[in-house]
């Protein structure tokens, strides 16, 4: 228990201050007084990302969960809301984030009107939340190829890749501890794509032969996690 307090720890403080990241964001368009060079999208579905997962965390009665989301949540909607104040184009923000809240009543409804209360409720909810995760973290690997491509890292964010870096490794082992293929499925994506542009911003002369060699044995291990998300499936089918 001693370790899983730890990891618990471990959890909050990296992944909050992944989150935090986001600040720097929120000085440059008070700064400003614009929103032009910063990205609205990535706020939003981070802040469907949390709503997410702090429902499952809720039905699981996993307080590392709830904690995180729950600061992960606030400080997602203060940055929406700063950018709904600053952006010149209000009309497509509005309509992004009303649906977005769309999004979140129709989960709502479903998860928690519609499904019958126990394990197939939260395994529906964890597999959701799962593929959400990971489609979110992986639309990044365009810049990722674009990195291969040119040879050039100055796109990315050192401080927010090691942040998430640490992050994922800690999720990981949390995961592992509480054996929530859930949670290690979805960081493991986040956990193998840090790995990667860490490895291209400081070995960048490298880069091409860690291309052909490393990033397919990760997409084979991130393979063989999602296989443990199809026994799920079929579990579910049981339903």
């Amino acid at each position: 228990m001693e370790f899983l307090q730890f990891l618990s720890w471990a959890c909050i403080v990296f992944t909050v201050g992944m989150f935090s990241t986001g600040l720097t964001d929120l000085k440059k368009m008070r700064a400003s007084k614009s929103a032009d060079n910063v990205q609205f999208l990535p706020f939003l579905t981070t802040c469907l990302n949390n709503l997410g997962w702090l429902y499952y965390g809720i039905l699981k009665t996993d307080g590392t969960l709830v904690l995180v989301n729950t600061i992960g949540a606030c400080l997602q909607s203060l940055y929406i809301l700063s950018y709904c104040h600053y952006t010149n184009d209000k009309r497509r923000v509005t309509s992004q984030t009303l649906l977005a809240g769309g999004v979140v009543c129709g989960g709502w409804l479903y998860f928690s009107v519609l499904l019958p209360q126990g394990e197939s409720q939260l395994a529906q909810l964890g597999l959701t939340c799962s593929l959400f995760t990971i489609s979110m973290y992986l639309s990044p690997l365009a810049d990722l190829m674009e990195i291969v491509r040119t040879g050039s890292v100055e796109r990315l964010s050192f401080s927010l890749t090691v942040a998430t870096f640490l992050t994922s490794t800690s999720w990981t082992l949390y995961g592992l501890q509480l054996q929530d293929y859930y949670i290690m499925v979805f960081v493991y994506t986040v956990h193998s794509e840090s790995i990667q542009t860490l490895t291209f911003s400081t070995l960048q002369p490298y880069f091409e032969m860690y291309s052909i060699i490393i990033f397919p044995s990760s997409i084979y291990i991130q393979y063989l996690l999602m296989t443990k998300q199809k026994q799920v499936l079929d579990i579910l089918q049981l339903y």
